[in-house]
């Protein structure tokens, strides 16, 4: 899947989350990160940091794959 913009992102992370019926506040507890900063996240805030979207994905199972376009 191609990623555009951080609310592509936002709605992937989101529906993961919600496959895994976890809520946001459950996911913030096991990952000691706000509810405030998940829910920034699924709503597409393009600030939000890499270093915790990559830790918040770990922790739901998902991969970020970066290639170059055309290959």
């Amino acid at each position: 899947m191609v990623i555009e913009n951080p609310q592509e992102l936002g709605k992937e992370i989101r529906k993961r989350r919600k496959d895994l019926k976890y809520t946001q506040a459950f996911l913030s507890e096991f990952s000691g990160l706000s509810v405030s900063f998940i829910s920034d996240l699924e709503g597409g805030k393009p600030t939000a940091e890499i270093g915790k979207i990559l830790e918040l994905m770990n922790l739901l199972g998902m991969d970020l794959e970066i290639r170059v376009r055309g290959r």
